[in-house]
């Protein structure tokens, strides 16, 4: 024989009211909790796509900024390669300026060099028209000498050419002739000769003289005094 409760069917339900109501509380408050979660999450990915967009408008302001930067760059190098083309056009100016001074001097010797073929006086035979010297820098000198035969139907004249220095080296006298000596010259009306001679040190030129030599012969002679 076997013993059995029996609850009556009105406190069933109580029971089974008060655990559902149990779960449904729990059920709630689960419910609640994720809500909050569920804000936490939001929250974050707000702030999180905030920060993006705060990193991507620096990323614009920089990119403008190294545009800006770029911009200035290219105008300061298109300000110093106008500087650059300017002085470049002033350096070519100044030796157009100086090449046109050597040539006017060229111009002026020539024209002093044609001068002297002008004949003076009817004289005939060779003679030395023009003797020049200058110092070209403290121990070269410069000479040139044009040497003329005046006359029609003249035959070519062939000799030589002595140019000989007269001054003072270390206070003493001193003399001194072309290194090669006598110069040949041939010519049938008239030959230009220069060259360049190199001075001792402390060396004063005051005087430079051209014979023209046709053997033994003295044919024209002419002193310069500097």
């Amino acid at each position: 024989m076997a013993v059995r409760s029996a609850l009556p069917w009105p406190f069933r339900w109580a029971m089974l009211a008060i655990v559902l109501g149990f779960c449904a509380a729990i059920g709630l408050w689960a419910f609640e909790f994720g809500k909050d979660i569920a804000g936490l999450e939001k929250g974050s990915k707000d702030e999180l796509m905030q920060l993006r967009a705060n990193a991507a408008a620096l990323q614009a302001e920089m990119a403008t900024l190294k545009a800006e930067r770029d911009k200035a760059q290219s105008i300061a190098n298109t300000a110093d390669t106008l500087v650059t083309a300017e002085k470049a056009s002033q350096e070519k100016l100044i030796a157009q300026v100086k090449q046109l001074e050597a040539d006017n001097r060229t111009l002026r010797d020539d024209l002093g060099f044609f001068e002297k073929l002008i004949p003076s006086g009817g004289t005939e035979g060779v003679a030395i028209r023009g003797l020049q010297a200058e110092l070209i820098s403290p121990t070269t000198l410069k000479w040139q000498a044009l040497v003329m035969q005046a006359g029609r139907n003249t035959q070519e004249f062939a000799g030589r050419l002595e140019i000989t220095l007269v001054g003072t080296a270390n206070g003493k006298a001193w003399t001194a002739s072309l290194p090669d000596g006598a110069m040949s010259i041939k010519l049938k009306q008239y030959g230009r000769l220069e060259g360049e001679f190199q001075l001792p040190p402390q060396t004063v030129v005051k005087s430079v003289s051209a014979r023209v030599l046709e053997g033994a012969t003295v044919r024209a002679t002419q002193t310069l005094k500097l």
